[in-house]
């Protein structure tokens, strides 16, 4: 059962870094609540601010824009060239899947992927010679080089996000 609190989740309060979690249950929750984040001496642990910052881990929230794309070209072909029609289909509703089930987090030292809670690979900051994303206006495509490996990513996760923390946890060279 999902509970919601000044328009806070209780599923999405479980997701949230620790540091943000003390935040909230200082400022917003019940005292009952209140009381599970306060260490053994009794003193409440306050934090002054919602921003992440390098030390936190971030997940992106999923972003559905290509493949809903993807799909609404895909009618018209249909009609047209169903050959190709059907491929703009099968590949909107591979990307569609895959937004539902993968998640990445920026940790402190690397760019985690998770399928629902299991980690499926781990790329760590320290190996990447550069990363971009494509195009500015519409972005499609993140990039990234590591020491041994390239690698392209659709974006199917919030781009902004994504921008913000690969400027904060790695600075292009």
């Amino acid at each position: 059962m999902r509970s919601e609190y000044l328009g806070v989740k209780s599923d999405e309060l479980q997701l949230l870094i620790p540091l943000e979690r003390r935040l909230i249950a200082s400022l917003l929750l019940t005292p009952k609540i209140r009381d599970m984040f306060t260490n053994k001496a009794g003193f409440q642990i306050v934090t002054s601010s919602f921003a992440p910052n390098s030390t936190s881990t971030v997940e992106l929230k999923p972003s559905y824009n290509i493949p809903i794309v993807l799909v609404i070209t895909a009618i018209p072909l249909l009609l047209v060239q169903p050959w190709i029609g059907s491929v703009f289909t099968v590949f909107g509703l591979f990307l569609m899947f895959q937004a539902l089930t993968l998640r990445l987090q920026f940790t402190v030292t690397d760019l985690d992927i998770y399928r629902s809670e299991k980690l499926i690979r781990r790329f760590p900051y320290q190996e990447w010679q550069n990363w971009r994303i494509f195009w500015n206006g519409v972005p499609i495509l993140f990039y990234f080089k590591e020491i041994k490996s390239i690698h392209f990513l659709p974006i199917l996760f919030d781009p902004n996000t994504l921008r913000t923390c690969l400027e904060q946890r790695c600075p292009r060279i």
